[in-house]
């Protein structure tokens, strides 16, 4: 008799598990479609009448509210007793309404408030989304009453979605501006990592790669004085980007208006525009170690050279570049066309 009382036991609470898990598994699907949603959706706010400091404020209480729900749905399936049925349906309830708020309010924001703006709201929507997601999907498979290290975890990562959302630049101009600020640091990274390869007291920049002094005695893997030669003028255009992110945001910074369309539209552009200075300077730097295609490399610095004119040539046409920012804007000019030169006169011999 106990025995059968027992197993009737373990099939009630098998049972239970099965009904507890489905509302969980019936927001997770919603939370799927709404992440593929959300990376194609568009505005339905009208630009002339949008109040973007109201905007902030309807978001910011979202975000706090979602980053509660995580709290609570962890904490409701970590100890005993386990939520009825009908408390885990009002549990994941509230939890979609939240998020469905949230994501409805990041709709509000329209591309004439800023591309670069909207694009980071976007992606900061959708990381706390995939969070919810993935603290869902390490609830259904942990055991219930029972607090993981996962389960931590991924409500951290919720909380600290959450709040990267709540630090985001509030205007276009203080989004690009936070783009640009990490361009420069990867390009000064760039250059710092090619410059101490160049300037160590040991010729061979794999010298930390290659254990086996037999495979280091293949001059493939050293600089020739030829070498040396071209990388100075081609780390003379990587010092010049990293110059030219560092004016542009200045003249941003000082210059730069959110005030009509145009303007925002202005912010945009530049922010688009330098998005490319990085990549290709990566492609330039990597191309310098050996053993050096100097046709490669003359590519790769003018890919450089043309995008660092394009930002100069759209920054001197935009509102932020008075006269007064004409003088730094001729000498990088001049220092690109310089260096892109020296580059193909040195090279020259090999295209």
């Amino acid at each position: 008799m106990e025995e059968w009382v027992s197993a009737e036991n373990q099939s009630l609470e098998s049972e239970a598990r099965v009904d507890l898990r489905l509302p969980l598994r019936n927001l997770l699907q919603g939370l799927r479609e709404l992440v593929s949603q959300l990376r194609e959706g568009e505005s339905l706010w009208k630009s002339e009448d949008f109040d973007l400091q109201y905007f902030w404020k309807t978001l910011g209480e979202c975000f706090k509210a979602i980053s509660q729900e995580a709290t609570k749905l962890s904490l409701a399936f970590s100890k005993p007793p386990l939520p009825s049925v009908q408390d885990c349906q009002k549990l994941t309830a509230d939890f979609q309404k939240n998020i469905l708020n949230l994501t409805t309010v990041y709709y509000w924001l329209p591309k004439s408030q800023g591309v670069t703006l909207r694009r980071l709201v976007r992606n900061a929507t959708m990381d706390i989304v995939e969070g919810v997601i993935q603290l869902l999907n390490v609830v259904l498979s942990t055991p219930l009453q029972s607090l993981s290290q996962d389960q931590l975890t991924s409500t951290g990562a919720v909380w600290e979605a959450c709040d990267r959302l709540s630090k985001l630049p509030k205007d276009n101009k203080a989004a690009v501006l936070s783009q640009m600020s990490s361009y420069a640091a990867i390009v000064e990274d760039a250059l710092e990592e090619i410059e101490q390869a160049q300037h160590a007291d040991n010729p061979d920049p794999f010298s930390d790669i290659f254990d086996d002094a037999d495979s280091r005695e293949n001059r493939d893997t050293y600089w020739s004085a030829a070498d040396k030669q071209v990388m100075a003028p081609c780390l003379g255009l990587v010092k010049a980007a990293k110059a030219c992110l560092k004016k542009v945001s200045v003249a941003m910074t000082t210059h730069g208006m959110v005030d009509s369309l145009q303007h925002i539209t202005q912010l945009d552009d530049l922010g688009d525009i330098t998005s490319e200075i990085s990549p290709n300077v990566d492609e330039l730097i990597l191309s310098l170690y050996p053993p050096m295609d100097y046709m490669t490399v003359q590519i790769n610095a003018s890919k450089v050279a043309f995008v660092l004119n394009k930002v100069l040539e759209i920054t001197k046409s935009s509102h932020m570049c008075p006269e007064s920012e004409n003088s730094w804007l001729q000498f990088l000019s001049g220092a690109i066309e310089h260096n892109m030169d020296k580059v193909k006169d040195l090279t020259q011999g090999s295209t």
